[in-house]
């Protein structure tokens, strides 16, 4: 990106914050030191630019038929959207919206571009019941699909409204068997991408928080085996599967660092490891980003 001076730069704030106007985003990776990185392709994370304000800027971002709320951090010199991309994304041009303020009396759009990324492919053998579903499991999943979805809708303020740093920890100690965004195909039958990073280790292993966080879910689902949610403030989310034991309950409160649950081999899996998996804006993102 060329130098900007400071006249050149607050032109540019002013005109990105008229109403009305819809600017490309400024992204830029963001500076040592703070999380997550960008990187604008499927499963990536964009960092736009919305320039100064007064109060923090409401932003969301259309998926499907629902409006969905958009991570904003920063502070009144410079405000910042961190938006998840879903790994379905199309590649080409993609905005957000800045909602209305009382200074500023109409929406404006702020656009960004997603890059191509192409992932792997993986070819796994698991137990025939995990993919062709009985009419018993198929309504368990159906269920537990519809229940976690209204987990997975989250919204919360932090105490004071701010978030701590979203530099994550790998949440336990152990070889990442596999990639975010893995085209999967289960028994020769291709399913969703891998929407979370596998971390190898034995069964019992602790687990702990990478972030401090609220539990706001907890399960034995069919496919994820033992499951905790963690809410981390702000539509920032992060679940732990196939656990072999769950240490808390919803409600409980953890500092960065505490040991929750441990490393299992329940739901369809091919051995013991934790599928670890971060959200932002309902949207399944790259671990990898977060982390060093």
């Amino acid at each position: 990106m060329p130098h900007l001076n400071r006249r050149h730069l607050l032109a540019t704030l002013t005109l990105a914050s008229l109403p009305g106007v819809g600017l490309a985003a400024k992204q830029r990776p963001a500076p040592a030191g703070v999380w997550p990185r960008a990187l604008a392709v499927p499963g990536g994370v964009a960092r736009l630019s919305l320039g100064p304000a007064a109060q923090r800027p409401r932003v969301q971002v259309r998926q499907g038929d629902a409006d969905v709320p958009v991570l904003v951090v920063g502070d009144a010199i410079e405000w910042t959207a961190v938006l998840g991309i879903p790994l379905a994304a199309p590649t080409g041009d993609a905005h957000v919206t800045v909602l209305p303020t009382a200074a500023e009396g109409q929406a404006r759009q702020v656009h960004y571009t997603v890059a191509p990324k192409r992932y792997a492919e993986q070819q796994l053998t698991v137990s025939p019941r995990t993919v062709d579903l009985s009419p018993q499991d198929q309504a368990r999943y159906e269920r537990e699909r519809d229940h976690q979805a209204r987990v997975m809708a989250t919204w919360s303020e932090p105490a004071g409204g701010a978030l701590p740093s979203l530099h994550m920890r790998q949440p336990t100690p152990g070889r990442r068997s596999s990639s975010f965004g893995l085209r999967r195909v289960f028994n020769g039958q291709a399913r969703n991408p891998h929407s979370g990073m596998d971390i190898a280790a034995p069964t019992g292993t602790p687990i702990v928080a990478p972030l401090p966080g609220t539990v706001i879910d907890t399960g034995d689902y069919f496919f994820n085996g033992g499951t905790v949610w963690l809410d981390h403030g702000h539509g920032v989310l992060t679940m732990y599967c196939h656990l072999s034991s769950i240490d808390v309950q919803v409600g409980d409160t953890l500092s960065a660092g505490d040991a929750f649950c441990k490393v299992g081999a329940t739901g369809r899996v091919t051995g013991p490891h934790l599928h670890w998996g971060v959200m932002l804006n309902r949207t399944m993102v790259d671990p990898a980003l977060f982390m060093d």
